[in-house]
């Protein structure tokens, strides 16, 4: 029974407090011309996780996007060969481009060099 008393007591002194909280903050606000973002607006939206401006978010986008086309062109350039079932890197192509394209580089050079 002792608890009621002081649920009593306490109740009263809680809800005094917050409405005391709450004018406090609505005085703070005037004072010094704040706007307080409401709760919604401030959860994680699933485009912009980080909270970025629209400018920001915008460049990010693009920036992202690019380097997406740029990912592709070069996976793309990559030659693959089937085994088993699976499509997997052809390291002799590979290498076989990366020789042709070092002697077509060396080749200017080389003439010159032996000069």
């Amino acid at each position: 029974m002792s608890w009621l008393v002081i649920m009593a007591f306490a109740l009263p002194i809680f809800f005094g407090l917050l409405f005391m909280m709450k004018k406090f903050v609505a005085h703070m606000q005037e004072e010094q011309d704040m706007e307080i973002e409401s709760f919604k607006s401030t959860l994680i939206d699933k485009d912009n996780p980080v909270g970025l401006s629209g400018q920001e978010l915008e460049r990010l986008k693009q920036q992202q996007a690019e380097a997406q086309a740029h990912l592709r062109e070069v996976i793309s350039k990559i030659p693959v060969e089937k085994k088993d079932g699976r499509f997997v890197p052809a390291f002799d192509k590979m290498k076989k481009n990366g020789e042709s394209m070092a002697q077509n580089g060396r080749g200017g050079e080389s003439g010159n060099a032996s000069l």
